[in-house]
């Protein structure tokens, strides 16, 4: 019973994404994940202005985004694909 109460726990939180601060409502639970996932979001656009030098920021995160986009849908697809159990 105190996990469900834990689980539906919110708090605010302000990451910072590509030198921008956004303040999102999150689960408690998911804190240490949308950190994680803000860090490599960051690491991914430092990579992409290294290689890209000459692009905006716009690129930067579009270039981000369909990274993520396509590494869902082909773990999706893989998951889809195995056998179950």
């Amino acid at each position: 019973m105190a996990n469900e109460v834990q689980s539906n726990h919110t708090t605010q939180v302000t990451v910072l994404i590509a030198g921008r601060p956004y303040l999102l409502n999150i689960n408690a639970a998911d804190e240490a994940l949308i950190n994680r996932l803000a860090n490599e979001i960051n690491d991914k656009i430092s990579a992409y202005q290294a290689r890209y030098p000459s692009r905006d920021l716009q690129d930067y995160l579009a270039l981000a985004l369909l990274t993520y986009g396509a590494d869902s849908l082909r773990a999706a697809k893989q998951a889809s694909q195995q056998p179950a159990c």
